[in-house]
């Protein structure tokens, strides 16, 4: 292979927040080892800090994340135009909306080798003509790519039960994730001591409190009403408990009720802090996670708090069960239980040994299996088996 040009790699999103949040260095680490990248999705927040970080050419699609047939069809020949341009070798999707465009574009611009990443399938919690439309799409999807590549095992699972494309397709990269984890970043040692302080300012931080952290869209479908009440309950015989917020509300997408917004704003001990990409600071000061979404692909959030020592207590659903054992390495409850979910809490709260122990089991697990560099260079050499 001497002095061939570098083999040329499209990744496609449909916002530059995926590629910021989800695919950080990632791009950046391909583009040095071998492949030309070009980052493909909409314009907007994040883009210039995304351009900046992985040292790639971008190229904007204006994509929508919501169901938009005039601009999707308009997306999808820009896709198709780019593509005969940039011929390039490997195209790969990330996200529904760029999946279903840049897999068809691809396909139809005659581009050999098509991955598709799914990370996490919204027809898990749809029903009727929405179910129906969202699977439809997935289908098109797996059926233009000729890589599928779900980003835990049991995604691959559900994938398979529910016939969404044939087996020769699946393929689970390394132990799952989509990026892995920087340990580095995520260790107590490793925060700044004037950063702890001005969060602790922030909160009120109080060390006679116990702090439960949630993180995440402020949404339905990530578990926020449940959470809330479940919260709410405990906290009338323990008033040292505080609620931790970090993520923002989106109306738009998947409204919370009146009631669970009343809660968020008014009650004293729940601390609504809005988005922040210092997750590590706030997992490094809480003492359990809650994640009580109702449908993930392989969240990472999970494997922060792993990596940091934060016990976790989350729902019982695919991705989730991926990185957390029951009563092993953490604690899971049926998603969408208020009831169970209060009391896997009351637990925790009451057991704060067995849950470092828990802790100390998956941090171990996730040093071994998803250190972020080691993710990379299975798919490097994915890639390159690929061309």
């Amino acid at each position: 292979m001497h002095n061939s040009p570098a083999k040329k790699l499209i990744r496609i999103t449909t916002v530059p927040m995926a590629l910021h949040v989800l695919l950080p260095g990632q791009l950046r680490f391909m583009n040095e080892n071998g492949f030309e990248v070009v980052m493909i999705s909409a314009g907007g927040e994040n883009l210039e800090q995304v351009i900046q970080n992985e040292k790639c050419r971008h190229i904007i699609v204006p994509m929508t994340r919501k169901i938009t047939p005039v601009q999707d069809i308009k997306c999808l020949i820009q896709l198709i135009k780019i593509f005969k341009r940039e011929k390039p070798d490997l195209v790969h999707s990330h996200t529904p909306k760029a999946g279903l465009l840049g897999m068809l574009a691809a396909k139809i611009s005659g581009v050999k080798i098509r991955i598709h990443t799914v990370a996490g399938l919204p027809l898990m919690e749809a029903t009727g003509f929405k179910y129906a439309l969202l699977k439809q799409m997935e289908r098109v999807t797996y059926f233009a790519a000729n890589h599928v590549w779900p980003n835990s095992n049991s995604l691959y699972r559900f994938i398979k039960e529910n016939k969404l494309t044939s087996e020769i397709k699946l393929k689970v990269i390394g132990s799952g994730s989509s990026n892995g984890v920087v340990s580095s970043r995520f260790n107590k040692e490793n925060l700044d001591k004037k950063f702890v302080e001005s969060i602790k300012e922030k909160i009120n931080y109080d060390s006679a409190n116990t702090y439960l952290l949630c993180i995440g869209r402020l949404v339905k479908d990530k578990g926020i009403v449940e959470l809330v009440n479940a919260f709410s309950s405990l906290q009338k015989n323990n008033p040292y408990l505080r609620l931790i917020l970090v993520g923002v509300y989106e109306p738009s997408l998947d409204p919370l009720p009146e009631n669970t917004l009343r809660q968020i704003y008014n009650s004293d001990s729940i601390i609504n802090v809005g988005w922040s990409d210092k997750a590590e600071y706030y997992m490094g000061l809480a003492n359990l996670f809650v994640f009580p979404s109702y449908r993930e692909g392989f969240p990472n959030v999970l494997l922060e708090a792993g990596a940091i020592q934060l016990p976790i207590i989350c729902s019982r659903i695919p991705g989730n069960v991926d990185i957390v054992t029951h009563n092993s390495t953490g604690l899971l409850f049926e998603k969408k239980d208020d009831q169970d979910l209060f009391e896997k809490l009351k637990y925790a709260i009451e057991h704060p040994d067995q849950m470092i122990a828990m802790a100390n089991r998956l941090q171990k697990h996730i040093r071994t299996f998803y250190e972020r560099e080691i993710y990379w260079k299975i798919l490097l050499g994915e890639y390159k088996n690929l061309v």
